[in-house]
């Protein structure tokens, strides 16, 4: 009786009524007067209703004004984001969907409590929020939120694929992959022009080459044009093809059937005057090979009025054999390029060269630069192992080395080579697998995908030459 005598001396103060001491008998009378009970059972019920009705509406104000962050995607990337009503304390929320979301190829899975998919379209998406809260009737419509989801492009969308200049006196193919037998093994090799030039149009600065040659010996060659010389296409395309025609010259057949019987003598031999020897006919030789690349570069500079840096490039071989004994490698590498050997279990691996990085500070050296002939550090250029089997021999440019290997650190350790086969064989972000093998009738199609990896940062040229 208190309340109901409260509520209406408010409503009387409100009507400025005052009820003065010798009318307190006639206001009791008047509040248990039939019908006023009635009529203030029915502003009692109304209050009720209204301040239910202003609740209601003051949550949904709520929480269509509490912030409601959805995590970024990037178009064509697998998207996750947690969705829990708990997090956002809205327990009473019994009844909610989600529009717009398929229209950008993401869905709300009630059971995970996650928006997931693969996001196709970027920008700031708008989307709807539909809720109800458990005081509004089965039959009301839902509330609607705004929401901005972020997806942004995928990075390689903003990359331009400009064709180079067919016309060009040097040009060359943008993308080239070739599989084909090579010695007792074969040979997968891959050259892909690199972002940043594909960006400007502009043209694939490496090369390679690789022959088996008429004394049982094969070759293979890799070259990365710098980006900065402006013939420095051709110049590794000389490189290449010099090293591949000077090693089939008579003379040079002629030094290499020496070799073989020195290393006869040497696997005989338990002295190390052999191996010496070997080591003067490597240096010899394949020395001989790289300093006649280096002068058909200054000549062919000459005769076109370029400067032998116009035609920078940094150049590495390998020549193996297959012996009774094993196999043998010689090498020659000028460069940030790096060759390696992986034994037949891959729990090994023999690195045939060193990389011109470190004491020049990251600066790397080219076949055109004098100064590598001349320097002390010139015989330590060359490589020579025998090895009983081997399951591969790889050639790669700095474009491969630098996103999958990262420093030179990295490269004598087996792990980081399975980590990279692993990667060739689909554990990557793509999901591509490229089968290994001679029979595969995918293998050229499966690796020059695998060549298009993105890797942020790194748009240069990519050479991978694998003999398995």
């Amino acid at each position: 009786m208190s309340s109901v005598k409260q509520l209406v001396t408010q409503l009387f103060e409100c009507n400025q009524i005052t009820i003065p001491e010798n009318r307190r008998p006639l206001f009791e009378k008047f509040l248990q007067d039939e019908q006023n009970v009635s009529i203030i059972n029915t502003l009692i019920q109304n209050q009720n209703e209204l301040m239910a009705k202003w609740k209601l509406q003051d949550r949904i104000a709520e929480i269509m004004q509490q912030p409601l962050r959805i995590a970024n995607g990037t178009v064509g990337k697998p998207y996750q984001a947690d969705f829990d009503l708990e997090k956002f304390n809205w327990q009473d929320i019994t009844a909610f969907e989600w529009d717009g979301l398929e229209r950008v190829g993401l869905t709300y899975d009630a059971t995970t409590k996650q928006i997931t998919g693969v996001p196709t379209q970027s920008g700031d998406i708008k989307l709807l929020f539909k809720f109800k809260l458990a005081e509004q009737p089965e039959d009301a419509a839902f509330n609607h939120k705004p929401v901005t989801i972020i997806i942004n492009p995928d990075p390689r969308s903003l990359w331009k694929n400009l064709e180079s200049d067919k016309n060009d006196p040097y040009w060359k193919e943008d993308n080239l992959t070739v599989f084909a037998p090579l010695n007792d093994r074969h040979i997968l090799v891959s050259s892909k022009r690199g972002r940043s030039h594909a960006n400007m149009g502009s043209f694939r600065e490496d090369d390679f080459a690789f022959q088996d040659l008429a004394n049982g010996w094969s070759i293979v060659v890799v070259a990365d044009g710098a980006g900065s010389a402006r013939l420095s296409r051709k110049g590794s395309a000389m490189a290449c093809q010099g090293i591949v025609t000077y090693f089939q010259e008579p003379s040079s057949v002629e030094s290499m059937a020496e070799f073989d019987e020195l290393l006869q003598q040497h696997i005989s031999s338990t002295g190390d005057d052999t191996q010496k020897k070997l080591n003067r006919l490597v240096y010899n030789n394949l020395g001989k090979a790289a300093f006649q690349v280096h002068k058909q570069l200054e000549a062919f500079a000459a005769a076109e009025g370029a400067t032998l840096k116009d035609l920078s490039s940094t150049l590495i071989f390998t020549l193996f054999k297959k012996y009774e004994a094993g196999y043998a490698f010689l090498s020659f590498g000028v460069g940030d390029c790096p060759i390696a050997v992986l034994n037949k279990d891959v729990t090994e691996v023999t690195l045939m060269n060193w990389l011109d990085v470190g004491e020049f500070g990251g600066g790397t050296r080219f076949i055109t630069m004098p100064e590598v002939f001349q320097n002390e550090k010139f015989a330590t250029r060359f490589g020579f192992k025998l090895l009983e089997d081997f399951s591969y021999l790889m050639l790669m440019s700095d474009g491969i080395y630098d996103p999958k290997f990262v420093v030179e650190a990295n490269l004598p350790n087996i792990q980081k080579w399975q980590e990279f086969l692993a990667d060739l064989n689909g554990q990557n972000e793509e999901g591509i697998v490229v089968e290994l093998k001679p029979e595969n009738p995918e293998i050229e199609n499966q690796f020059s995908r695998w060549m298009d990896f993105w890797s942020p940062g790194n748009h240069d040229d990519r050479t991978l030459a694998i003999v398995f």
